[in-house]
C-alpha cells in the first residue's frame, strides 16, 4: 500500500493539482487535511474518475478532513466522539478514521495555536491530550494503525531550518512538543525519521517571502505508525515538487510505501 498524507490548503483551489498529482503519484490512498469545504462542495466526482472512493468530514471555509481510497474503506468514524468528562465537545473538522486494508488510518488536522498562550495555542495542547485519549480509547499498540496529517508541531530541532529563529516560538515550543510527544508515547513511530534521520527535509514552507526557494522549512507533516505497520513500511519520502508552481499548497505531500 501507498499512503500519503497531504494539506491541500483548500481542496476546491487546487482540484486540478490535487488529480494531476494523484495521477502521477498513485497513492493508494491519501488523507487530506484543511480542505476549507462543505462535505457536499468537495470535489467527489472528479476524485471517482481518478479511481478513488472518498469519505469527508467537512467544514465552510476552515478545517476539513478527507480520505480518499483506491481500497475499500470500513467503520468510517469523525471527531472524537468524546465521552461528557471530556468537557465541551467543539464541531471542527479535524478527524477522519477508516480502516483499510486491515490498517486503520487516522487522518487529523491538529490546531495552528496562533501564538504561545492565546486562547488558541491553549485549544491546541488540549486538543492534543484529547488525541491521546481517542487513542487510549479506540486502539492499542499492537493495532495495525496509522496516524497522519498535519500536526503543527516540529518534533525537534531537526525539523526547523534556523532552530535558533524559531526558538520559543509557535510550532517549536517546549509544550508543543510535550504534548506531541505524549501522544507518540501511546506506541507511534515517526515513520519518515526512521526513514532519514539525519533530517533538515522540510514539508512546509510559508508562502511570504522566498522561503521555499532557499528551503527555509519546517516539518511538520507526519506519518506516524505502531509497530506492526512501521516494521512493514520500506519508503517514506516528501514530494517536494508539488510544493513548486503557481497556486501550490504550502505544504507537499509525504508518502509511505507499507509492503
Amino acid at each position: 500500500m501507498k499512503l500519503a498524507t497531504w494539506n491541500i490548503n483548500s481542496v476546491r483551489a487546487r482540484e486540478a493539482r490535487l488529480v494531476a498529482w494523484l495521477a502521477k503519484t498513485a497513492p493508494d490512498v491519501v488523507c487530506l487535511q484543511e480542505t476549507k469545504t462543505e462535505d457536499a462542495s468537495f470535489p467527489t466526482e472528479a476524485l471517482k474518475r481518478a479511481g478513488y472512493d472518498v469519505v469527508l468530514f467537512g467544514q465552510k471555509s476552515y478545517n476539513g478532513v478527507a480520505i480518499a481510497s483506491k481500497l475499500p474503506m470500513t467503520d468510517i468514524s469523525r471527531g472524537f466522539d468524546d465521552e461528557p468528562s471530556a468537557g465541551p465537545i467543539d464541531d471542527e473538522a479535524r478527524v477522519i478514521a477508516a480502516t483499510i486494508g486491515g490498517i486503520r488510518v487516522i487522518d487529523v488536522y491538529v490546531p495552528n495555536g496562533q501564538e504561545l498562550g492565546a486562547e488558541k495555542y491553549v485549544y491546541k495542547l488540549a486538543w492534543y491530550q484529547r488525541l491521546r485519549r481517542y487513542l487510549d480509547r479506540t486502539a492499542t499498540p499492537e493495532t495495525p494503525l496509522v496516524l497522519c496529517g498535519d500536526f503543527n508541531v516540529t518534533s525537534d530541532d531537526l525539523d526547523v531550518w534556523a532552530p535558533e529563529q524559531w526558538a520559543g516560538k509557535i510550532h517549536c515550543s517546549p509544550d508543543e512538543r510535550a504534548a506531541l510527544n505524549d501522544v507518540l508515547a501511546f506506541g507511534l513511530v515517526d515513520t519518515f525519521r526512521a526513514h532519514n534521520p539525519a533530517g533538515k527535509i522540510y514539508s512546509w514552507w510559508d508562502y511570504r517571502g522566498v522561503s521555499f526557494f532557499k528551503n527555509q522549512g519546517l516539518r511538520i507533516d507526519f506519518i506516524y505508525a505502531t509497530q506492526p505497520v512501521a516494521e512493514k513500511i520500506t519508503t517514506v519520502t516528501i514530494d517536494r515538487d508539488a510544493r513548486k508552481g503557481q497556486d501550490a499548497s504550502d505544504h507537499a505531500p509525504v508518502i509511505a510505501t507499507i509492503a
